[in-house]
């Protein structure tokens, strides 16, 4: 009898560590590894990173980022591989969202019929810490978001046009180059 109860707990023990295995995207052979930075008129300041992973339901966002505030907050791919500045603010360079097909419409991540940039909110813990993956189903290959900047904005995103334009998420928060 001890013999099967110490062979349940050694298999039990095997399961649940199996289970508790976290995934490193970057074991993945293809990925892109984005460097995260919080803009600052006075410096940006490294937040950590995001690394892309093609899968076959979509491009996956792995973030490991530290220093935001808490909350949700509009994430996206924006147009233009720049972060830097202009008289309208920080992270303008980056352009608008990506949207090769010309939609001009702000949308759902699985709405054909929106920006291929529009990927679903980022969860920022009440740390500050942001590690939740989310999924991109409408970008398919990472080549597609190569020469491009990540972007996270102050406010959430309401994936619409309304009430506010783009989703609501105002200023731009943090920003990386996909290269």
């Amino acid at each position: 009898m001890k013999k099967i109860i110490f062979a349940s707990l050694a298999m039990a023990s095997l399961l649940f560590a199996a289970e508790n295995q976290t995934f490193d995207p970057k074991s993945v052979k293809d990925h892109i590894t984005i460097k995260m930075d919080l803009l600052d008129k006075n410096g940006n300041k490294a937040i950590g990173e995001v690394v892309a992973v093609q899968t076959k339901y979509g491009v996956a966002f792995y973030p490991q980022l530290n220093s935001l505030q808490p909350g949700i907050h509009g994430f996206h791919v924006h147009e233009n591989a720049d972060c830097g500045a202009t008289e309208k603010g920080l992270g303008m360079k980056a352009g608008g969202h990506f949207d090769p097909k010309n939609t001009k419409t702000h949308s759902f991540t699985w709405d054909d019929k929106g920006h291929l940039g529009d990927l679903p909110a980022l969860y920022v813990d009440d740390k500050g810490n942001a590690t939740n993956p989310v999924l991109a189903p409408k970008i398919k290959k990472l080549s597609e978001i190569k020469n491009h900047a990540l972007m996270i904005h102050f406010g959430g995103d309401n994936h619409s046009d309304h009430p506010a334009a783009l989703g609501g998420g105002g200023a731009r928060m943090a920003c990386g180059i996909i290269k």
